[in-house]
Order: structure tokens, then C-alpha cells, then sequence
């Protein structure tokens, strides 16, 4: 897909103000109206100068373009990256400027064609504000107990310049007790303004798990790879396991091998129902450091009739 640089488009510097912006784009409207221009090509040229500018005049449009664009070179084939992590992302359109349906792909690729103007009895047109998605880091902890954070997001707003900037929002969210990798949370009212009598957008924020040093996650079971000494589980034995919800005991089976996958049933991530636990056991070999290390383990290469590869048939 070609980027399109809207600046060009409509002949202004990327810093220029927002009423410099609008000055423009009522010129250029002027001259290329196909009911009064001469030009041959008036009507395509119309339609980009409003795609342009329904971006351009809003902050927030503004601010995400500004930053796809940012690390978009000249002559690369452009893509939308799956997610934007600047704190406001985009669904829909809002609309306000023409026919949406003729704008280009670029244009859908980046703001889709939802949530249009809808015009009220009492007159005007009424949008509702657009929705904005982040992410919010949490710890796997969080999920079993549940927790409060705060996260920052990056609010485009006009300064008193007519210059968009970003500013720091900072919002302390409560992390429901369960949560889920890729769950989504919603923050009613708490995405962008909406226009005239319109409601404000909700915000939604997915739930991404710190990654862990001993600990991951599959939906709500969670995995432990337990290291366990050779008598241990060769002869048995009770020790302590740690969980996200705390230490506790556990037997380990005599004859026991590594890979051996045991289930804690409900000790997952709570819910209804609550996912799982699942210890794998690694079998851990005491290091041959000393001379009286090596020499039990020369007792035990002679006493223990034993071959790790019979299975192998060598």
C-alpha cells in the first residue's frame, strides 16, 4: 500500500498550526471544487485535500499519523503495524468532513469507516468520542490476588501554539482478581471526547503479563519447571513447591523422571472454573566439584547396574 503524506498533499510544514491547517484547507477546497474548477483533474484532487484534512485537523488523528509516519522511508511499501503502543489507538472513523465511503484504503487501513456523524433532533451533528486501546504490564501475581496500578498514556491536545503535543495522562486502574493474558479491559468514558452532545469513547486496556523467571502461562494453567535432587525422585519425597499464591507441600512419587507432569488441580489462575497448576520435574545432578563427590560417583557407576540408552538398543 503507497503512504500517503497528507502535508504534501495539502502544501504544509508537518509543524504547521491548526489554524493553518483549516486557512489551507478552505483555499485549497476553493480551487479545486469540481462545480467551479478549470482543472482537469479538480475532483480527485478535491477528494485527497479533504482525506487530508479530516486527518490533519484532529489532534488525535493527527498525533497517530504523525507517529506511523515518523518510521515510514520513503519508498517502502507501507503497512499499519498491529499495534500501536503510544498510549491511543483508533477504531472507527468520527467522521465530519464529506463522504467517508471515498476516501482512500490508506485511510480505512488506519481509522475504518465506524461511528460516522449522526445528527440529533435538536440539530448538529453528535459523534460519539473515538475508543482508544493500550496495554497495561502486570505481574502474574496480580491474576491470583488481583491488584491496582497506574499506567501513564500518552493525550494528544492543541497547545495554546495551534501546535498538537502529547501530554502525560496518568489513570489508576483496578486489575480484577483472574484477569487473563489478553483480556481486555474497559474504562467507560475514558477514551477520546466525543463531539457536540456525543459520549465519550471507553478505553480498553489488554492485560499482558510480565514474563516470568521460573513461571509461564497457558490461558489460566500455569507451568512450573520444578528441579528435584536424583534421591528425591528416585526414592520419593515431600518438598516445597512455590505457587503465585505461596509455598506449599507436595509429594513426589517414588521412581519419579524427569518430565514428569503433575497436576495441581485449581491452583491456576482463579476463575470459573480456575485453570491448573502443572509441576515439571527436572531432575538436577549434584555437581562432581570434589575429590569425595567423584568418588560417590564412582560407587555409583559400579554398584548400579544401569544404562540410560537400552531403550536405544545400545
Amino acid at each position: 500500500m503507497e503512504f500517503k503524506d497528507y502535508y504534501q498533499v495539502m502544501g504544509l510544514e508537518r509543524d504547521a498550526t491548526q489554524d493553518e491547517i483549516k486557512r489551507t484547507y478552505r483555499k485549497l477546497a476553493r480551487k479545486y471544487h469540481p462545480d467551479v474548477s478549470k482543472e482537469a483533474d479538480a475532483e480527485v484532487r478535491f477528494k485527497e485535500v479533504g482525506e487530508a484534512y479530516e486527518v490533519l485537523k484532529d489532534p488525535e488523528k493527527r498525533a497517530a499519523y504523525d507517529q506511523l509516519g515518523a518510521s515510514w522511508q520513503q519508498g517502502e511499501d507501507f503497512r499499519p503495524p498491529p499495534d500501536w503502543d503510544a498510549g491511543f489507538e483508533f477504531r472507527g472513523g468520527g467522521f465530519t468532513q464529506g463522504d467517508a465511503s471515498s476516501f482512500s484504503d490508506f485511510f480505512e487501513s488506519l481509522f475504518g469507516r465506524e461511528h460516522g456523524p449522526v445528527r440529533s433532533a435538536r440539530g448538529g451533528f453528535h459523534t460519539r468520542g473515538e475508543d482508544h486501546h493500550a496495554k497495561v504490564l502486570i505481574d502474574l501475581e496480580d491474576a491470583y490476588r488481583g491488584a491496582t496500578r497506574s499506567i501513564v498514556l500518552q493525550v494528544p491536545e492543541v497547545g495554546a501554539d495551534g501546535r498538537v503535543h502529547t501530554r502525560k495522562r496518568t489513570l489508576n486502574v483496578r486489575i480484577p482478581k483472574g484477569v487473563r493474558q489478553g483480556q481486555h479491559i474497559r474504562l467507560a468514558g475514558q477514551g477520546a471526547s466525543g463531539m457536540g452532545e456525543g459520549l465519550a469513547g471507553d478505553l480498553y486496556l489488554e492485560v499482558e503479563f510480565r514474563s516470568h523467571s521460573f513461571y509461564h502461562v497457558e490461558g489460566r494453567d500455569v507451568y512450573l519447571d520444578l528441579p528435584v535432587a536424583p534421591w528425591e525422585a528416585a526414592l520419593g519425597s515431600r518438598i516445597k513447591v512455590p505457587t503465585p499464591a505461596g509455598v506449599i507441600d507436595m509429594k513426589i512419587p517414588p521412581g519419579s523422571s524427569a518430565g514428569k507432569k503433575m497436576r495441581l488441580k485449581g491452583r491456576g489462575i482463579p476463575g470459573k472454573p480456575p485453570g491448573d497448576l502443572y509441576v515439571v520435574l527436572e531432575v538436577a545432578l549434584p555437581p562432581a566439584k570434589s575429590d569425595k563427590a567423584r568418588e560417590i560417583y564412582r560407587r555409583m557407576e559400579q554398584e548400579l547396574v544401569f544404562n540410560p540408552r537400552a531403550h536405544l538398543g545400545v
